[in-house]
């Protein structure tokens, strides 16, 4: 076995020039084999106004989550997943949605029929198809979008950066612009006849593309496509590959901003990938440098280190006091609809989202959030506005909770991460439990209420005891009396208000249709989420389900235990509507 640490502590001359203070060593790091941006595109930087502009509205958000998002996916959405994504950025109020790529896949074709075929596409919301400039993809991509009645924007792309066009294309300048003009002109032709389409053009690898070539290829298409302000042209400047610094990005926008043919005729977008960590800054700066559009995926899917985060983008603007345009309000359901279509997790830390974005474990930081929401209430009191109202001024919570539809409780009952961490590893050691997160934070305030007031340690029993009485329902006055399935229909036999009722649930799981029975029955509750497991403890092996739920806008977590998953999971459904009835 290979000994810790591996690594090649830096032991070469300290910097020349550097203060005393700074004893680093130069590394063996290969750094000699990269060479920084200046080396390898010409940066033309003019008059410099970004510096000091300042974002006042909102720009133009399009989420590229079904397109771009979507091909950086080990396994790529099915159409239930890709109709249920698309259903979300509806609902968030997203006015421009690239929803695929209809010549490259079958599926990505039908998604953009089914736009056709059904109204599941407000008519106020414009649909983006993209595509390479080669005629038959054209004309692929011209035949998925017929019979959409929504305004479409056919997106034609092609890199242009001198390692791209070389190496991958084979071609120089001159023949590089002829290809993306053919391109455009096919376009053109191929799509005449439809008067709801309008026309985007990306120069891929825009960053490291010598700025005169991109400004010449860009007239020329919007030359070719008359643009105007009755039809204007996007054109969308990607860092496809991030490579410097975002102050470097925001002159190159800033440079085609002000240099640009038929401006008033065109939308100015952007379109950052992350590959520096600086994806964000990069958006920011380029609005500042006169960007009007920003292509991005929600939480930052994507290759690589994934593309621009907007929700992240538009919550930065929202903390500013700029309306963002789009509705974070549940922002936790965004999160589950997002992990659920893309089958990627959002991490804890991530901004805004992450479940311990709004839990601070260090003491200081508690006494300050405890004083600083304190001080709110009062403020709000003493104004007569309500508190959700008030103005935030909460040290280290840069925007209210409740605006993105969390409460204060993981934020007032704070717990340190070994505490959390330790509850959750006596649980599964003990009695093979694993918890999700999120019910790891909620049992930790409990556990630290109970060890508040016994003052004593609590054993792998007392917490196993503890965890029964919290998440399961002693006494049950509504009961499942049985259930069965039978030829794709869940029959749900339920004892209430003094009867038997039964009811049948076609084309619906057992949970869904238990659900329903007790929404019939006066009940209803909220299925937020479902984990099962089994656990295996020698003669009493069995499965264990929690459930995440809502009741009358209260959440809470319950627990099932039974020979199988889905009776777990029932049984998890009942502590939690009895725990609450």
């Amino acid at each position: 076995m290979t000994e810790f640490p591996t690594l090649i502590t830096p032991s070469g001359a300290v910097a020349d020039g550097v203060p005393a203070w700074n004893r680093q060593r130069h590394s063996a790091m290969p750094s000699y084999r990269y060479r920084d941006v200046h080396q390898r595109v010409n940066i033309a930087v003019g008059q410099r106004d970004w510096p000091n502009a300042r974002i006042t509205t909102a720009p133009l958000w399009v989420p590229v989550d079904l397109r771009d998002g979507n091909q950086a996916l080990a396994e790529p959405m099915d159409p239930t997943r890709k109709r249920r994504f698309f259903e979300l950025l509806i609902a968030m109020g997203y006015k421009e949605i690239e929803v695929g790529y209809p010549s490259a896949s079958q599926t990505d074709f039908d998604f953009v029929r089914l736009l056709a075929d059904t109204p599941i596409a407000p008519s106020d919301v414009a649909i983006v198809v993209f595509t390479a400039a080669r005629r038959d993809l054209i004309e692929r991509t011209v035949e998925s979008v017929r019979g959409i009645t929504n305004e479409v924007v056919i997106h034609l792309y092609t890199a242009t950066a001198p390692v791209w066009r070389e190496v991958v294309l084979g071609k120089d300048r001159e023949q590089l612009r002829e290809l993306i003009v053919d391109g455009a002109r096919d376009v053109l032709e191929l799509a005449a006849d439809l008067p709801n389409v309008r026309f985007q053009f990306s120069p891929e690898v825009f960053n490291l593309t010598e700025p005169d070539f991109a400004l010449d290829i860009c007239d020329a298409v919007t030359e070719l496509w008359q643009a105007s302000p009755q039809r204007p042209v996007t054109l969308n400047l990607p860092a496809t590959v991030e490579v410097a610094t975002p102050n470097i990005y925001a002159d190159q926008i800033e440079y085609m901003h002000r240099n640009l043919a038929r401006r008033d005729g065109v939308i100015l977008s952007v379109h950052p990938h992350n590959d520096r960590g600086t994806g964000i800054a990069c958006a920011e700066l380029a609005v500042l440098a006169g960007a009007q559009r920003v292509e991005g995926c929600v939480f930052g899917n994507g290759e690589r280190t994934g593309n621009v985060d907007i929700a992240t983008l538009a919550l930065n603007l929202h903390a500013q006091g700029v309306d963002p345009m789009i509705d974070f309000s549940d922002i936790d359901e965004i999160r589950r609809t997002v992990e659920y279509c893309t089958r990627l997790p959002v991490h804890e830390r991530h901004p805004y989202v992450g479940d311990l974005v709004h839990t601070a474990f260090s003491g200081t930081h508690q006494d300050a959030i405890h004083k600083g929401m304190a001080e709110h209430r009062r403020r709000a009191a003493a104004t007569g506005v309500p508190e959700r109202e008030s103005d935030w001024q909460v040290p280290y919570l840069p925007i209210d909770p409740a605006d993105l539809g969390r409460s204060y409780d993981a934020v007032i009952r704070v717990n340190s991460q070994s505490g959390k961490g330790g509850i959750a590893y006596l649980l599964r050691t003990e009695y093979g439990l694993d918890l999700p997160r999120r019910l790891q934070i909620d049992l930790a305030s409990r556990v630290q209420e109970h060890t508040d007031d016994t003052g004593a340690e609590i054993t792998a029993k007392e917490l196993f005891t503890l965890f029964e009485q919290t998440y399961t329902a002693p006494a049950h006055r509504i009961g499942l009396v049985q259930w069965q399935i039978a030829d794709n229909i869940t029959e749900v036999v339920l004892d209430a208000h003094g009867g038997e009722r039964r009811s049948t649930h076609p084309d619906v799981g057992p949970v869904d249709a238990l659900a329903a029975a007790l929404a019939d029955a006066g009940h209803p509750i909220e299925i937020l989420g479902l984990t099962q497991h089994s656990v295996d403890q020698g003669a009493d092996s069995a499965a264990v389900s929690y459930v995440e739920y809502r009741v009358a806008g209260r959440t809470g977590w319950a627990f099932g235990r039974d020979t199988s998953v889905i009776a777990a999971s029932l049984q998890a459904v009942m502590n939690a509507v009895n725990a609450t009835a």
